[in-house]
């Protein structure tokens, strides 16, 4: 296998948290490790990033550990949300609304249990051009037969259904986990888009039963269902880009009494990563190595999302990306905090800015 080196723009990764705090200090200075200078970053620190003030004070926090990102801030849905939130939003550079339905993952509680009430601020998100991204998942309901393998699935109706009553709001259907996610997108229209992480390029349901640091929501699926992801990588053509979902927690929260917290962080090597998925693709026959382009990488890593969010990268940085004798680090520690990356120890691509 011949793949690389390429030599690409800077990436963007459109779903990062980067959470606050001692964590924010930790896991910051790692975004251009991964060969990313543009971090689109979700709201559901706690409390919610529900105003327009908490999401620029959020920024200043961020840019105060690394200044060298351009961090693209977002609200969070939340019965406070008016129309008139949106439109200082967008006075106000902030690039979208973030849409957890309540309960279904980390500090979700805030979160959507219906959406028609908000009809008048996606009204407004049209009018104003403000980004509608969606955690696609219904909560468990076992009287409903919802649980965490069909979630997603059973959401897209409701993707469906916005899509066509506001049929010129930009939608994002954030980290797409099955083939019938893929397929929803791809069947409506240039309004609608899906991002896709780096470890749903991987996983399977049989690797995140019992292995903590490899359980996010939503859940990874069927074999069936990462090699339609995969597909839709090197399918794109602008339907799909990267958004990594790369979510840390202490290690207190994934290996501690309770419930594992959900989230897979892969913020150092997301671009990495996302090569090594490709050539392990290849490796079983589900993709082909010719598909794997510059341009098509330079369209995933940040051209397609660029484009879709209406956001230039000003800043002229490249990177390249070879395949090199490197590892995953081991865990990442800051003022107590330990964060453990999604593959640690294992094989991966190396990045280097030029």
């Amino acid at each position: 296998m011949t793949l690389g080196p390429f030599e690409l723009p800077a990436a963007a990764d459109f779903h990062v948290h980067l959470r606050d705090g001692p964590m924010s200090a930790a896991v910051v200075p790692t975004i251009r490790r991964g060969g990313v200078n543009t971090a689109y970053v979700m709201p559901n620190l706690v409390p919610p990033v529900t105003t327009v003030a908490q999401a620029l004070a959020y920024r200043a926090r961020l840019e105060a550990i690394d200044p060298s990102v351009n961090y693209l801030m977002t609200l969070y849905l939340h019965e406070s949300t008016t129309p008139e939130t949106v439109r200082e939003a967008a006075r106000a550079g902030v690039s979208g609304v973030k849409s957890y339905p309540a309960g279904v993952t980390t500090n979700s509680s805030s979160g959507v249990v219906s959406y028609e009430p908000f009809y008048p601020v996606f009204a407004a998100m049209e009018e104003c051009g403000l980004v509608l991204n969606l955690h696609g998942e219904l909560p468990s309901d076992a009287g409903r037969g919802v649980t965490i393998l069909n979630a997603e699935s059973r959401f897209l109706p409701t993707l469906k259904g916005l899509h066509a009553r506001f049929p010129r709001l930009r939608i994002v259907l954030e980290h797409c986990s099955t083939r019938d996610a893929v397929e929803a997108v791809q069947a409506c229209g240039d309004t609608v888009v899906g991002t896709l992480t780096c470890h749903h390029l991987f996983l399977t349901v049989d690797d995140w039963a019992g292995e903590v640091f490899s359980f996010c929501k939503p859940v990874a699926k069927t074999p069936e269902d990462r090699t339609a992801l995969l597909q839709a990588l090197v399918g794109s053509k602008g339907k799909f880009f990267l958004g990594t979902d790369s979510a840390p927690h202490d290690i207190s929260a994934k290996k501690g009494a309770g419930k594992t917290a959900a989230g897979v962080f892969t913020q150092p090597y997301a671009c990495q990563l996302v090569l090594t998925a490709l050539e392990e693709a290849i490796a079983r026959g589900e993709v082909r190595e010719e598909q794997v382009t510059q341009e098509l990488l330079q369209g995933f890593f940040g051209g397609f999302g660029r484009a879709f969010y209406g956001v230039e990268d000003r800043s002229g940085e490249r990177i390249r990306l070879s395949k090199a004798d490197e590892a995953v680090c081991g865990n990442i520690k800051g003022e107590g905090v330990e964060v453990v990356p999604f593959r640690s120890g294992q094989q991966t691509w190396t990045v280097e800015w030029i």
